[in-house]
């Protein structure tokens, strides 16, 4: 029998990182994932968001029972990640793998660059 703590190590640094930094459980969850998860990349990927909607949504929880989020600043975002999120999914099959692992790659240098700037 495979053991389970992988997954659990996986999901606590992910939800650890979102409750943190506000986001980015993704990050963490994704290379992980991609070790442990023996999954084809295509699964991979929706697997990811599949896991890290729940956890972000009990980070946001936390965050506007501390009085932490401003709702009325958060909705224009709102509204346009979720315009972005159907199509990211409508796109989901019809992106190369390979592209994007690239693409995600770029995104993690730039974050990590302008974080350190």
């Amino acid at each position: 029998m495979e053991s389970k703590w992988p997954a659990r190590i996986a999901g606590g640094a992910a939800g650890l990182a979102n409750g943190l930094f506000g986001g980015g459980g993704g990050m963490v969850f994704l290379p992980i994932l991609s070790r442990f998860g023996k999954l084809e990349q295509r699964k991979l990927y929706a697997t990811c968001v599949g896991v890290i909607f729940p956890v972000c949504a009990v980070s946001a929880a936390v965050y506007i029972w501390r009085g932490g989020v401003s709702l009325t600043a958060a909705l224009p975002y709102l509204a346009g990640g979720l315009i972005g999120g159907a199509l990211g999914g409508k796109l989901y099959g019809k992106v190369s793998t390979k592209f994007l692992k690239w693409l995600f790659a770029a995104f993690l240098f730039y974050a990590g660059v302008k974080y350190l700037l």
